[in-house]
């Protein structure tokens, strides 16, 4: 399983909300580059960075952030105000090794069939759910669509991966929502990440064993609660917890 260090980008810092919040937002710094090196001089190889104004508004503000962020050296995968083939393709000659469709996937039929037609795998869908349907515009809406038929429809369209994020428990250091992960990764054949409140090597050890791609770590990194170089250690199977 690989582990991907989060950069949530607001005004061009590195901020974390607590679900999804706007008005809870905590700064972890002012040189978002500064801080993907620091995560690359811990281990990691790989990197998830989301433009949380773009995620809201549908732009792309934190874009000269995320070339900068881009060009230490990582493997990036970006989300956030991707609405359209145009900002696909400029995030991926930025150098963006990926890139996350969110609400478009929603309010666009067909798009990620097109997408997915046109790059595979450099494209993922971001699940976000809150209370079992999927959240778009950063969260600050919900679509009503139920999160495992949207899933379903995203298998069909040829979507390879999906970045999944249970809401309630995003920023709070309070365990994966190891059910969710367990009962998505044995409903499709998708590369599936888990994102929201992975906080400890057991949360980490678990998702590892259930076969998921991924894991996205934010707060508990900001915080020091888990260490990277252990996350990556339990993730690829080096210790158990």
């Amino acid at each position: 399983m690989l582990i991907f260090p989060a950069i949530d980008l607001y005004e061009g810092r590195v901020v974390r909300l607590t679900r999804g919040d706007y008005a809870q937002m905590t700064v972890y710094g002012d040189d978002p580059p500064s801080v993907a090196e620091a995560f690359k001089k811990a281990g990691a190889r790989y990197l998830h960075v989301v433009d949380l104004e773009g995620a809201r508004d549908g732009t792309t503000p934190n874009f000269e952030t995320v070339r900068a962020i881009a060009e230490r050296g990582v493997d990036v995968q970006v989300g956030g105000g991707v609405r359209s083939a145009d900002t696909v393709k400029r995030y991926l000659d930025a150098g963006a090794a990926r890139v996350i469709l969110g609400t478009a996937a929603i309010t666009a039929p067909g798009f990620v069939r097109e997408m997915a037609s046109a790059f595979g795998g450099r494209v993922a869908v971001s699940v976000d759910i809150k209370d079992g349907t999927v959240a778009i515009r950063g969260w600050t809406e919900t679509s009503g669509r139920d999160a495992f038929d949207f899933c379903r429809s995203m298998e069909e369209a040829g979507a390879r991966v999906i970045v999944c994020t249970d809401i309630s428990k995003d920023g709070l250091l309070s365990g994966a929502n190891l059910p969710l992960y367990k009962k998505m990764a044995g409903s499709f054949a998708l590369d599936i990440m888990a994102s929201g409140g992975v906080s400890s090597p057991a949360d980490i050890a678990a998702l590892r064993d259930m076969g998921l791609y991924g894991a996205i770590l934010g707060k508990a990194l900001y915080t020091g609660a888990v260490e990277l170089a252990e996350a990556i250690a339990v993730a690829e199977g080096e210790t158990h917890s």
